[in-house]
């Protein structure tokens, strides 16, 4: 879940923050409307490429052969 908040905010709350991102929450720190800062717990990154990975391996599992390729190939030339 992203929550906004502006800087100044970020700024007076900012244990809270923390308290908060350590719990799974992730915040974007805005100025003027604009995403200047994204705060996301440190894990964040991993679990996002465990998934990539993972819907990778889905994806090798579906064969697709080549008479599909090759009609895919030729629909797409009309």
């Amino acid at each position: 879940m992203y929550n906004e908040t502006g800087p100044y905010e970020a700024k007076s709350k900012r244990l809270e923050l923390v308290r908060r991102v350590e719990s799974g929450e992730s915040f974007t720190i805005t100025n003027q409307g604009k995403a200047i800062v994204e705060l996301l717990p440190a894990d964040h990154q991993k679990q996002k490429v465990k998934n990539a990975i993972a819907n990778i391996k889905q994806m090798k599992l579906h064969v697709i052969s080549d008479e599909l390729v090759n009609a895919l190939k030729m629909d797409g030339r009309k």
